[in-house]
């Protein structure tokens, strides 16, 4: 018995499966392929919101952006750091000018 439905979802899969495999077998491009692997989460959780299947596509949404945030942990700590001493000096040199 065959179904008119696309084969879209399945191709997806296994490019998902093979990133993934590409990720445990290769310990230099690892890190790379783990970071694509959370990208693709976010881009599939929104695709799955958008088409109409909100419950899991919220779940895999929540999932790849928590996964991308350990993965850009290094980037965003300091990010965040600076943006506070920014606003530090930002406060203190307002204070003096009277604002």
């Amino acid at each position: 018995m065959r179904t008119n439905r696309s084969g879209g979802f399945a191709i997806v899969l296994i490019v998902l499966g093979a990133l993934i495999l590409l990720g445990k077998l290769t310990p230099l491009l690892g890190s790379l392929f783990g970071l694509l692997f959370a990208v693709a989460m976010v881009a599939l959780g929104y695709y799955g919101i958008r088409r109409g299947n909100a419950f899991f596509g919220w779940i895999v949404l929540f999932f790849g952006i928590i996964s991308l945030i350990s993965k850009l942990a290094w980037l965003i700590v300091p990010a965040i750091g600076i943006g506070l001493i920014v606003y530090g000096v930002y406060s203190i040199s307002g204070r003096r000018r009277g604002y």
